[in-house]
């Protein structure tokens, strides 16, 4: 349970975000609702104007094919006539500018207002059709009105829809439509109760598959909050199981990966203390034997001892100096002080330092001298960091062999040991802070196990590149490169 928290007097304490469970019920349930006002809305107060909205469309499309028949004989337009009114159920007439009818069919046998005026004939059908003539022209060549059939809400309507247009040879020419509109009264009430029962059924089944998917993605997110939690506690033993929807599985995953690495990081920061434990605790124990014995013991105030205690405080001062150098390159704190030097006859003089170790050789093989640009007192640090690590692994013949090579306006040089050589699944990790091959490693040469790590930090400063190449049994070759200045 996590500790309270108490906020200043007068402050609002935050507003605690709303868990998945909610969230999702809240965002199924907004859903469904818009579902269904929008099913009401467009079902049951729009049904009426979209019917509507429809016919018209549809009188007014059947009228545009009338009018592009104009030009036929008589027959053929008294026939074109005949096809659309059976295709669309709509009741259509021609006739010219003084009433005569030129062609015309009715969609039913049911009496209708058009019908019924047409049904007197004679004089009097070319009369109704002349006024008619004369109102669609007063209305600028075109009428579109609707009146009930009969009394009552539920009475049908009927559109008449009118257009006037001359043909090629300049004659007049009226089409009358007549389509009935059929009352969406009874459909409305059929639809309400349709959507009373599907507006029940959306509700249960948004909640259900809500209820479902929050379960099927919550839980595992749950899960992972409480491993995140415990991760922040230093409980690296942590493991997900990686199922679920892809996102969450890769979280899985990705916190699965941060606790290995955390848990190595911190296994070697305790290695490294220890290390550093030990490596301090030997030059000052033999620092305290060889000053006590000077001061006890008459005659053992010899230059030999002194020496002692000075190469004693000079591992010290290394260890220190190393121990810094590293802090400060992976805060990435240290100027580089660039120049063009001989890096040839640098590494010359690196190696002038260990001539008085005994029995070691160190071969140099370069073919000629060449020249870069960098901070030359870090490159010579690389250097020395990756002699000093193969003098402490290389084999019995004590040889510690280095190369400069130069390809496509690179240098490389490379410290090859004669060691027992480094197992592949190793040679990922050895660059990192704190990891140690062999850590039983006893072997009190020179170094204090930090080198590679700030061979890495300087080269990554420099831009160059570093690496390792080993093979069991026969040793390892540690490798830098930098870019060549033209000499």
């Amino acid at each position: 349970m996590a500790p309270p928290v108490f906020h200043p007097k007068g402050e609002r304490p935050p507003r605690r975000p709303l868990g998945i469970y909610l969230q999702i019920l809240l965002g199924f349930g907004g859903f469904t609702l818009v579902t269904v006002v929008l099913l009401w809305v467009f079902q049951i107060a729009l049904l009426g104007p979209f019917y509507q909205l429809i016919k018209t469309d549809q009188v007014e499309n059947t009228a545009e094919s009338v009018l592009r028949q104009l030009d036929q004989p008589q027959e053929e337009l008294s026939q074109a006539v005949e096809d659309l009114c059976y295709d669309t159920q709509i009741s259509i007439l021609v006739s010219d500018e003084n009433g005569r009818l030129l062609a015309g069919s009715f969609a039913s046998e049911k009496q209708s207002p058009l019908r019924a005026a047409l049904s007197q004939g004679g004089l009097s059908s070319q009369v109704m059709l002349s006024q008619l003539y004369n109102d669609v022209n007063l209305q600028g060549g075109r009428l579109e009105e609707t009146f009930p059939l009969g009394q009552g809400d539920s009475s049908p309507q009927v559109m008449l829809y009118g257009r006037i247009q001359r043909n090629s040879s300049g004659q007049a020419r009226m089409v009358l439509m007549e389509s009935e509109i059929t009352p969406v009264g009874s459909t409305v009430e059929t639809l309400k109760v349709q959507l009373l029962c599907l507006t029940g059924v959306m509700v249960v089944l948004g909640l259900l598959l809500a209820l479902f998917i929050a379960r099927r993605i919550a839980r595992p997110i749950a899960a992972i909050n409480q491993a995140a939690k415990q991760l922040g506690q230093g409980n690296y033993a942590i493991s997900l199981e990686e199922s679920g929807t892809r996102e969450v599985t890769e979280l899985a995953q990705t916190l699965n990966y941060a606790a290995g690495e955390l848990s190595k990081v911190d296994e070697m920061r305790r290695e490294l203390l220890a290390n550093v434990s030990h490596d301090l605790r030997t030059p000052l124990t033999m620092i305290k034997g060889y000053s006590e014995v000077m001061r006890d013991l008459p005659g053992e105030n010899t230059p030999e001892n002194v020496q002692i205690i000075i190469d004693e405080t000079e591992r010290l001062t290394s260890l220190v100096n190393d121990l810094l150098d590293l802090s400060r390159l992976e805060a990435g704190a240290v100027p580089l002080k660039k120049s063009r030097f001989n890096l040839t006859e640098s590494i010359r003089r690196a190696l002038t330092r260990y001539e008085k170790l005994a029995d070691y050789s160190f071969p140099f093989y370069a073919d000629r001298d060449v020249f870069v640009t960098a901070d030359q007192l870090r490159i010579s640090q690389v250097v020395c960091n990756l002699v000093n690590n193969a003098i402490t692994y290389t084999g019995s013949d004590k040889t510690v062999t280095l190369r400069q090579t130069v390809n496509d306006g690179m240098v490389r040089v490379s410290v090859t040991d004669t060691g027992e050589g480094i197992p592949p699944e190793k040679l990922r990790d050895i660059w990192e802070r704190y990891y140690k091959v062999d850590k039983d490693h006893k072997r009190a040469q020179m170094g204090t196990g930090l080198g590679l790590s700030i061979v890495k930090n300087v080269m990554d400063l420099h831009g160059g590149r570093c690496g390792v190449e080993s093979q069991l049994g026969t040793g390892s070759t540690f490798w830098f490169e930098l870019p060549l200045t033209g000499e």
